[in-house]
């Protein structure tokens, strides 16, 4: 198959700039279940490979307006999952707030019901949001990777609890089930005792298609081990090549192939007729900003109160957090090694939350992307459009028809599922491989 760009389409209905939703003619809301199933079917039109929801388990009034209210993602990939035909199906769910065995049951399910679309983003919960969930505390970053690695083992076990041709079905004979090829995973670990099986079959992906967003060490190392496709928030051609090559190493380290753990940065692509008339549009979105909501949004990735130190300087090195690690990382390295400003740290997370957003007409919004790519930086991207629709109606009809011109994009999908959107093998069962080397020997 031809190496393409891989696209995702990041959905964050209120616009991904904090003042988004106040641009003309932007619609809003995340509860506007109208948009968001036009927003999928607009993407899928355009061959994406997947649009992707992401998810915090709790709100405040110091959210950004896209998370303040939204729907339950799962729960609304059901709802997606009968209004799409072919474009891949993600969302967030958090391995330390969720059981494996209702993980496994739920993305299962998901599988079925979109006959083969669905992606699991595994996330830890960088938020403490203990007490919605009846827990005591919220565990440190160390006990959470630990507590993740363990929960998509278990996830993956429970998958293969039936063979593919388990179910018989067989009227004349009255077998409905070959009971041999059911199989209990009985895990015990560290941090879950779970029999199973499973009381669902495995979708046509085999395994749904496991995404990872972490870029701390203890990200990338789950990544590693487990990911098929890695969000990341990158700023710089360096930054991201060097991230890749250190995940796509250690991808090695685990005996697996590189190509099947695709790196795919999140980009808030501008657009305007040239270059200027792109930094003036977003010369307007950052007029709408509000400063106080800036500092929620920084302090929130930071993990700290940075309201009190000078706009016209680079922010001093911080203690370390629980939270977002990598994320204040990259932020912090923004000051310390190019010598940007809290006013700039400012600016960036309004706009982008610390992703890479990419200013410019859509021939220069092209080329940086087919530079990213064809330099080891990046598999693809998860756009994330600074308003609705607009945004990505831009994106679509002014930047894709470059990049398929350039052999870089496709015209169609090639597959039905999106495992074959993004060449990605289906996984063999556990069980059936062993029956395989057994009959082998």
């Amino acid at each position: 198959m031809k190496r393409f760009m891989r696209l995702g389409l990041f959905v964050h209905a209120a616009g991904h700039h904090s003042a988004g939703w106040r641009h003309p003619e932007a619609e809003f809301g995340s509860l506007n279940f109208d948009l968001i199933q036009r927003l999928a079917n607009e993407a899928e039109n355009a061959c994406f490979d997947m649009v992707f929801f992401g998810d915090k388990l709790s709100t405040s009034t110091q959210d950004h307006p896209s998370i303040i209210v939204r729907f339950e993602p799962v729960a609304l990939l059901g709802a997606l999952s009968v209004s799409t035909t072919r474009i891949g199906l993600a969302a967030t769910a958090s391995t330390t707030y969720s059981e494996p065995y209702q993980l496994a049951r739920q993305f299962a399910t998901l599988d079925h019901l979109s006959r083969g679309r669905v992606g699991w983003n595994v996330v830890t919960s960088a938020y403490d949001v203990a007490h919605n969930f009846t827990q005591p505390t919220h565990p440190d970053h160390a006990d959470r990777y630990a507590t993740a690695h363990e929960s998509v083992q278990v996830v993956k076990g429970l998958w293969d609890s039936w063979e593919d041709d388990a179910l018989v079905g067989d009227k004349s004979s009255g077998q409905f089930m070959d009971s041999k090829k059911l199989h209990t995973l009985d895990h015990h670990g560290e941090h879950y005792h779970i029999a199973g099986p499973l009381n669902i079959t495995r979708g046509p992906q085999g395994h749904p298609v496991l995404i990872q967003a972490g870029s701390s060490p203890a990200g990338i190392a789950l990544a590693a081990a487990t990911a098929e496709v890695v969000f990341t928030a990158q700023q710089s051609l360096s930054g991201a090549q060097q991230f890749y090559r250190t995940l796509k190493q250690q991808v090695v380290q685990h005996h697996r192939q590189p190509e099947h753990c695709l790196v795919m940065p999140g980009v808030m692509p501008l657009l305007g007729d040239t270059d200027e008339d792109a930094w003036q549009q977003l010369a307007e979105l950052q007029a709408f900003s509000n400063p106080q909501e800036a500092f929620r949004l920084l302090n929130d990735r930071l993990g700290h109160d940075v309201s009190g130190y000078p706009l016209d300087q680079p922010l001093p090195e911080l203690p370390g957090t629980q939270a977002m690690q990598s994320r204040a990382r990259l932020l912090l390295d923004l000051c310390h090694k190019e010598g940007r400003t809290l006013a700039d740290l400012l600016n960036l997370v309004s706009a982008a939350r610390g992703h890479w957003l990419l200013v410019g007409s859509p021939q220069t919004v092209a080329d940086q992307l087919i530079r990213w790519f064809d330099n080891e930086a990046a598999d693809g991207f998860n756009i994330m459009p600074a308003w609705f629709p607009g945004g990505l109606t831009r994106f679509i009809d002014q930047v894709l028809p470059l990049l398929r011109a350039r052999g870089y994009f496709r015209s169609e999908y090639q597959g039905s599922t999106l495992r074959e959107h993004l060449g990605l093998p289906k996984p063999a069962n556990r069980y059936q491989q062993e029956t395989v080397n057994e009959t082998d020997a």
